[in-house]
C-alpha cells in the first residue's frame, strides 16, 4: 500500500505555530511517527503553502497512491480549486485536522472539500493523521 499525506499552508510551523491548538509536534515528528507505525505501508510526505501546487499534489497522487491523507489547512475553508481537484481524481482523499474545526471560529466550521472526500478526521491532534492512515490499511 502506498499512501500520500499532504500538508497545506502554514503545516510547515507545527510544533511552533500556536501550540495550545495545534500541539508541539512537528510535521515531520508526525510524519516519522507514521512511518514507524507502519512499517509495511509506502509513505510520502509533500507540503506546500501555495494552492496550486496542493492542486496538483492532488492530480499527480492518482493511479499513483492508494490514498491521500490531506490536511489542507486554511484551503479548507476556501479553495474551490482543491475541491474540484479531489472530485475529478481517482484516488481516495481522506481530509484531516489536527484541531476540532467546529470548535473554534464560525468560518472555521465549513469545509468546502469534506464532501468530496472519502470520510473528515478533527480534533485528534496529530492522531488525525494516524486515525486516516489506519482507515486505509484495515479498508483498503
Amino acid at each position: 500500500m502506498k499512501l500520500l499525506i499532504v500538508n497545506g499552508p502554514n503545516l510547515n510551523l507545527l510544533g511552533k505555530r500556536e501550540p495550545g491548538v495545534y500541539g508541539v509536534a512537528s510535521a515531520e515528528s508526525i510524519f516519522e511517527g507514521l512511518k514507524s507505525g507502519y512499517p509495511d505501508v509506502e509513505l510520502e510526505y509533500y507540503q506546500s503553502n501555495i494552492e496550486g501546487e496542493l492542486v496538483e499534489a492532488i492530480q499527480k497522487a492518482d493511479g499513483i497512491f492508494d490514498g491521500v491523507v490531506l490536511n489542507a489547512g486554511g484551503y479548507t475553508h476556501t479553495s474551490v480549486a482543491l475541491r474540484d481537484a479531489i472530485a475529478a481524481v481517482g484516488v481516495d482523499v481522506i481530509e484531516v485536522h489536527i484541531s476540532n474545526i467546529l470548535s473554534r471560529e464560525e468560518f472555521r466550521h465549513t469545509s468546502l472539500i469534506g464532501g468530496v472526500c472519502r470520510g473528515s478526521i478533527a480534533g485528534f491532534g496529530a492522531d488525525s493523521y494516524r486515525l486516516a492512515v489506519d482507515y486505509f490499511v484495515r479498508c483498503k
